[in-house]
């Protein structure tokens, strides 16, 4: 483009205060707010031109640059953080934010953090109390341990235990449990944080009682098992039982503790979900320390849930690290809200959301899906071709790794757009919706999703032009 067009066009931009004035008064928004982004919008096109681009005398007047800057100060006051619908079927989906709370513990939610709460505050004696106080009693009672901790996370909680357990000392972990979670998150740095020393027994596939046994020197602080929540090596292998480790502990005088991970406070195995056991049946089986996530099977708000012997829980409730990773009133309200849905065990499975999900009967899928279906069949889409398919969920969040649930997705074919575009169109509606793709076609697993969705579903689906 000729350097004469090119300032041509330039002149043509209209000044940053004109833009400012005209989003500030469409809008509603700071007119300070709306110089920046007026700012923003003027510098982008002037690099545009500069760089070559043309553009049209309309596209660049005030009203179509006006309507821009609007836009994108709409945007701007937009939350980012928002509600998805959640239609591939994996119940606890790390990236759309793990197990939706109960209606219990969004009410508990909203009574102790619109106003004050007594958080740390003893209502019998005027003085100050500490926050694990509304959680410690409730997690021994289900657990049947002696004491109990909260942190933030799962993670947080192994941290925790190494730096005030086994700080400059050695921890026993099987080679084959030296695991790796989210994020490339390794077991091996967090013990290097916590400045324990690894020293690693058996082999990947196979690791023995006589392994941890001449592992235990004068420098031995804990052993470690680690629970393999998101894999499993089966065929040729081997592992020591939670009850033979602490036998072998306990005559050496070192403690035992046992990351489970996801840790569910119920036996899921009657119902078909073999993998997990519970920090009840560890603690039975002598762990004197077991960590679990609440976020996972456990179905409350993200944290780190720290059981066993009182004598141990003392150590690490007074280590300085205890405060930097300590959970928030949002989470202590959740968190105590969750667990009392667990005094009731004939109603917990259906009160909490995920395990709800988890357990829910194939055929109540299926009429969903059907719904969805028909509601589509009464607008007669040209543009898409679908049909009820069975597939298989899975529970996620490192959860039931081994576990697929005989589940009832809507299978989609946009007649313009590939799986790929389909995808995207989706997740750009309001609420937005996540699939899953499989053999170019979209797949709307539908045991995540609620009642009232299934409406919002078919509208993005119709909504794709």
């Amino acid at each position: 483009m000729p350097s004469e067009e090119k300032n041509e066009l330039l002149r043509l931009i209209p000044r940053v205060d004109e833009l400012a004035d005209f989003a500030a008064s469409a809008s509603g928004a700071p007119r300070e707010i709306a110089c920046e982004v007026a700012r923003s919008v003027t510098n982008r096109i002037r690099e545009s031109i500069v760089s070559g681009r043309t553009f049209s005398r309309q596209e660049l007047s005030l009203d179509s640059l006006g309507k821009l800057t609007v836009r994108e100060l709409e945007n701007l006051f937009k939350p980012s953080f928002k509600r998805v619908i959640n239609a591939t079927g994996v119940v606890l989906h790390t990236n759309l934010g793990r197990a939706p709370l109960s209606e219990e513990a969004l009410n508990a939610i909203k009574e102790t953090s619109q106003g004050y709460s007594n958080l740390e505050y003893r209502l019998s004696t005027g003085e100050r109390g500490s926050r694990q106080e509304h959680l410690e009693g409730i997690i021994c009672r289900l657990t049947g341990s002696e004491s109990a901790f909260v942190v933030n996370n799962n993670a947080a909680a192994v941290l925790q235990v190494l730096t005030a357990l086994a700080r400059g000392r050695e921890v026993i972990v099987s080679r084959g449990e030296l695991i790796e979670i989210g994020d490339s998150f390794r077991l091996p740095d967090i013990m290097l944080s916590s400045g324990a020393k690894l020293c690693e027994v058996g082999t990947t596939n196979r690791t023995k009682l006589s392994d941890y046994r001449e592992a235990i020197g004068p420098d031995t602080a804990l052993i470690l098992k680690t629970h393999m929540s998101n894999y499993r090596i089966l065929g040729y292998s081997e592992e020591v039982s939670i009850f033979e480790l602490s036998k072998l502990a306990h005559e050496h005088f070192i403690p035992l503790v046992e990351d489970l991970g996801s840790g569910s406070l119920i036996d899921l195995t009657p119902f078909g979900l073999e993998g997990e056991h519970t920090p009840m049946a560890s603690i039975k089986a002598g762990a004197d320390i077991v960590t679990f996530s609440g976020d996972k099977l456990l179905g409350g708000p993200q944290a780190g849930l720290v059981v066993g012997k009182a004598e141990y829980i003392n150590a690490i409730r007074k280590h300085p690290l205890a405060r930097a990773l300590r959970i928030d009133k949002i989470t202590v309200a959740a968190l105590e809200a969750t667990l009392r849905e667990y005094l009731n065990p004939e109603k917990v499975l259906i009160r909490i959301p995920a395990l709800k999900m988890l357990l829910d009967d194939e055929k109540n899928i299926e009429k969903k899906a059907k719904k969805l279906k028909r509601i589509l069949d009464k607008e007669k889409p040209e543009k898409i071709q679908y049909e009820v398919v069975r597939e298989f969920s899975t529970a996620g969040g490192g959860s039931l790794p081994l576990a697929s649930l005989p589940t009832w997705c809507l299978k989609v074919k946009h007649s313009l757009h590939s799986a790929y575009e389909t995808s995207r169109l989706l997740r750009e509606s309001n609420p937005p919706v996540i699939a899953r793709m499989k053999d170019d076609s979209i797949l709307i697993d539908l045991r995540c999703i609620h009642e009232e969705e299934i409406s919002m579903i078919a509208d993005a689906l119709l909504g794709i032009q």
